[in-house]
């Protein structure tokens, strides 16, 4: 009963718990014996039933809840591959000067200025191939609103 006891301990949250649960089991085990049942090496036994009783209370006390697609952490993915695959796609199909800025944009360039520089042009020019670069984009893959929004 001493190791049954120290067992249990380990098994619950309180030493009241484990006292019922060492109980138990030896009850149990006591029923087992005056029966037909024969064991061979009963405090092996008892172990088990102590940690099979433990697991059963332990399922049954439990509280849970029923999981929903709204309790979802991490959205899909896929989607925004495929949407950022066809934006490439798309930007693959622009004039060279309006995919040279839309590149660059990808790329992680985004003031008029840095681009400007990189391409050698004027800001006015990059400003203006990029809202022609934009207006075809959203021709092409049917959005409404802003292509910037995407990038």
């Amino acid at each position: 009963m001493p190791r049954l006891r120290a067992r249990a301990r380990k098994l619950t949250r309180s030493a009241e718990e484990a006292e019922d649960l060492a109980q138990e089991v030896a009850l149990k085990l006591w029923q087992l014996l005056a029966g037909d049942a024969e064991i061979a090496a009963p405090d092996r036994y008892a172990m088990i039933m102590l940690h099979n009783l433990a697991r059963h209370r332990w399922r049954g006390t439990r509280q849970t809840e029923e999981l929903t697609e709204e309790m979802a952490v991490t959205a899909p993915v896929a989607p925004a591959r495929l949407a950022c695959a066809e934006l490439r796609a798309a930007i693959a199909l622009l004039p060279r000067d309006q995919r040279a800025c839309m590149e660059l944009v990808l790329a992680g360039d985004t003031s008029p200025q840095a681009l400007a520089a990189h391409l050698g042009v004027p800001e006015g020019t990059v400003m203006s191939r990029l809202a022609r670069a934009r207006a075809s984009l959203r021709r092409q893959m049917a959005l409404e609103g802003s292509v910037s929004e995407l990038l």
